[in-house]
């Protein structure tokens, strides 16, 4: 039978009213007598019958109306997105994309959360250097989680949360012997992160806008290593701010604001539209932005 018959049939039976049934469906009450007249020839029976200035239904109506309520609500629940996802049935592997400054604050915290609701599902970091490249459209990426940017145009992104970038020496650094200003910042020996090898960036653009210049000493691929390359020199480098505070003191590292008018890095994720309604999938990038977020522990 056609599931439009079945939603008329359950609200004429709720109605009991062919005009209060129109108005409910967004029709005429022609329209919805012409649908009962079908109703009977299907079920053979009239189902409503005249009594007085309304209608009342037949035995067989009042049998239909619970089974035919139930049947619909059945229905919805089928057709809905992501009907019938439980997460802890849920048996896949999800590979994540990123830096290792948000892989150390993120990997923990997401790890036990989905092991919590999913035990058997299992989740693969892979680095930055895969990034700009074809990963999601080609499907061995799920998610990339990063600072987003030369994504193909049907990519779908969601913006995270935006963030400070700090100073970072060791805590007896001749740095701290005084403020720390734009000509103090400048004349330190710094630690670029790189995976390309860049020299340059956004921090060289505003020293260049005061008339300053800085020496890049060393290019590492990744932030942990530049930290520990901090903690053994007196080189300077930078991190996110709130960064792993504890970890940074063990390692005798000490924060400081950088004293230049930088933007804030905007995080967010991205994945390929093919994943965009796929319960599973929506409800690892739900886990993993409240891991980046710092929500629902």
């Amino acid at each position: 039978m056609d599931l439009n018959l079945l939603r008329a049939l359950d609200v004429l039976l709720q109605e009991n009213s062919v005009t209060r049934a129109a108005e409910r469906l967004g029709t005429s009450p022609a329209a919805v007598s012409r649908t009962l007249a079908r109703l009977r020839r299907a079920v053979g029976d009239p189902l409503l019958v005249r009594a007085g200035q309304g209608l009342v239904p037949t035995p067989r109506a009042l049998e239909l109306r619970d089974e035919v309520g139930a049947l619909l609500r059945r229905c919805d629940e089928v057709l809905r997105p992501g009907a019938g996802f439980e997460p802890a049935r849920l048996r896949r592997t999800f590979t994540v994309q990123a830096s290792d400054v948000l892989l150390v604050g993120t990997a923990g915290v997401l790890t036990e959360r989905i092991h919590r609701e999913a035990p058997h599902v299992d989740v693969v970091f892979l680095p930055e250097s895969v990034e700009g490249g074809p990963g999601l459209r080609q499907g061995w990426i799920d998610v990339e989680l990063g600072s987003l940017g030369d994504l193909e145009p049907e990519i779908r992104t969601r913006s995270l949360v935006r963030r400070t970038v700090v100073g970072v020496a060791r805590a007896r650094h001749p740095l701290f012997d005084g403020p720390v200003d734009a000509r103090s910042f400048a004349a330190a020996d710094h630690i670029g992160v790189s995976r390309r090898g860049k020299r340059l960036g956004p921090i060289d653009t505003a020293l260049a806008g005061l008339g300053l210049r800085r020496r890049i000493a060393a290019v590492v691929p990744g932030h942990t290593s530049a930290m520990l390359l901090a903690r053994d020199t007196d080189l300077v480098t930078i991190t996110l701010a709130d960064w792993m505070p504890d970890t940074l003191a063990a390692l005798g590292l000490r924060t400081f604001p950088v004293p230049l008018d930088l933007a804030p890095l905007e995080i967010g994720m991205a994945w390929h539209p093919r994943n965009e309604a796929d319960p599973g999938h929506r409800w690892f990038r739900e886990r993993l932005a409240e891991a980046v977020l710092g929500e629902g522990s």
